[in-house]
């Protein structure tokens, strides 16, 4: 059986490895042994924050469209409650650009969805 040599592979994973930890602090752009958990631990922290975004981005539309709910008189629950007693189907984030963006439609919703 042939000898089989690795050299180049190991070289190639090991490239590899440290362009994507390239820009991280200290030993952990240059060293394999620091690299590695360095590159699993940021890939843990990547997929877990990906999802807090998402809840970071909800509190935020919440927030908005609480202040414009307020500067029309009701609150944030009480207009939630009544766009699904009215049947408005309008997505947090869409109604939070609105409530920003375009103070007069907002307040037509609000409006619309109180009768």
């Amino acid at each position: 059986m042939p000898r089989v040599k690795r050299g180049t592979i190991h070289a190639k994973r090991r490239r590899n490895l440290l362009k994507k930890v390239k820009g991280y602090k200290w030993g952990r752009k240059s060293k394999i042994r620091q690299a590695r958990p360095a590159m699993l631990k940021a890939g843990a922290y990547a997929f877990r924050d990906r999802r807090a975004k998402k809840r970071t981005f909800r509190r935020l539309w919440t927030i908005k469209i609480n202040a414009a709910a307020r500067e029309n008189g009701t609150t944030y629950s009480k207009l939630i409650n009544a766009l699904k007693g009215a049947n408005i189907i309008v997505d947090r984030k869409v109604l939070a650009q609105i409530a920003e963006h375009k103070p007069a439609v907002f307040s037509n919703i609000v409006k619309t969805a109180q009768k």
